[in-house]
């Protein structure tokens, strides 16, 4: 099923194939083709790939003739594919073929100064699609979500912000709850954050105007500029 899915298939290649279907990887052809959790692909079926990405061609299914690509090949595995290599679980030549270039993307735990405007960015794309307005984020909140690990990544955080456009702000992180105090981090790490991200979000909500963030956050200008050199924040990301 999934070979006919990626290459497609003639009609009568299989008992039900009623008619010819072009597989994702020919219907991608002049473009991008994002393979996500590669490494959870049969293992027959990366030498398929393989094949495919040596010779830049596919045979469909109950076919003789080949399709050319001209296409880019995108992977992302959420486990180190180095070790499912070196356990025998994911094709050696594949590997290599595929890590022309690598990019590694740290866990959301690991860059805690995303966290507020990735859920800004989630609530307001919560919020267009039930059509209704996100709560405010208060102080307490917000360091709620600083301070947690997020073991479910990106996907926690969306899910987390979800249930607060639908729930209300109570839904974010109960007190009582997962286990979402950060370990490890003294309390100079904590006010660093807490404080780098009310930073963030006046300067995101003011558009970059200095003014308006020393107005907001009752701040001389020299300590506004001193702490915004101190967390590497520049007006000019967050102006338009």
């Amino acid at each position: 099923m999934i070979e006919s899915e990626l290459f497609g298939f003639e009609a009568g290649a299989f008992t039900s194939a009623q008619k010819r279907r072009v597989g994702k990887i020919e219907y991608a052809n002049g473009g991008t083709f994002f393979l996500d959790e590669i490494e959870s692909m049969p293992m027959p079926l990366q030498i398929k790939l393989l094949r495919v990405l040596e010779e830049r061609k596919i045979e469909p299914l109950g076919s003789n003739k080949v399709v050319d690509l001209d296409i880019r090949f995108v992977a992302a595995a959420k486990v180190d594919l180095k070790e499912l290599v070196a356990r025998g679980e994911f094709r050696e030549d594949l590997y290599y073929r595929l890590n022309v270039l690598n990019v590694q993307i740290p866990p959301l735990r690991e860059r805690k100064e995303d966290i507020s405007l990735l859920f800004q960015h989630f609530t307001a794309i919560a919020s267009s699609r039930f059509g209704t307005d996100a709560p405010k984020l208060d102080a307490e909140q917000l360091y709620r979500l600083q301070s947690h690990n997020w073991p479910g990544n990106i996907r926690e955080l969306r899910n987390t912000a979800e249930r607060f456009v639908l729930m209300g702000g109570e839904s974010v992180l109960e007190k009582s709850g997962d286990g979402c105090a950060q370990t490890g981090m003294t309390l100079a790490d904590k006010v660093g954050h807490f404080e780098r991200s009310l930073l963030q979000d006046a300067l995101q909500e003011n558009e970059g105007r200095l003014i308006d963030v020393q107005q907001q956050l009752g701040l001389p200008r020299k300590t506004l500029y001193d702490k915004m050199r101190k967390y590497g924040l520049d007006k000019g990301d967050f102006k338009g």
